[in-house]
């Protein structure tokens, strides 16, 4: 069993405490989503970069906030399992964290952390097409936010950093 991690930070709009970030994605996937397996990177990019991924791979123009490539081998066990192996890549645009923390009155760390764990959830299997499913995975992100924001100073993830202009 392997416990990779990457967290690679390629966007120099606000500095990032990339340890600290680490330290709390480790925790959600060994602490509470039980993931003895993964093999993860975990990118934080600009909106242009975000916008090329978008429309390559999904077809959808414009920046998003999470893009999830899951490369997991599909499970042995029943479909409704959660996956117990996770294998993939999770991209995260700073610029969409930027906005979606102003439009919802969050502070920015937070909500990096919480499209970590929506990419997670992703991986675990959870989908947000339909509105039940986005509903049911809405409450365990949340759930988990909340779990995370008890244990770690999110604001450390911000490294005492300002944003530049």
């Amino acid at each position: 069993m392997s416990k990779n991690l990457l967290i690679r930070n390629r966007q120099r709009l606000v500095q990032l405490n990339t340890h600290q970030l680490h330290a709390i994605a480790t925790a959600v996937l060994e602490e509470f989503l039980k993931t003895p397996d993964f093999d993860l990177a975990v990118y934080i990019v600009r909106a242009p970069e975000m916008a090329r991924l978008n429309e390559a791979f999904l077809q959808h123009e414009g920046s998003t906030d999470v893009i999830t490539f899951d490369y997991s081998e599909p499970e042995t066990s029943s479909p409704a399992a959660a996956k117990h192996s996770l294998h993939g890549e999770i991209f995260i645009c700073i610029d969409d964290t930027l906005s979606q923390a102003r439009q919802f009155g969050t502070k920015w760390p937070g909500e990096l952390v919480r499209y970590v764990i929506h990419g997670f959830l992703h991986l675990k299997g959870f989908d947000d097409t339909t509105p039940a499913a986005r509903r049911k995975m809405k409450q365990v992100e949340n759930r988990l936010v909340k779990k995370v924001s008890r244990l770690f100073a999110l604001s450390k993830i911000a490294g005492g950093s300002r944003l530049r202009a």
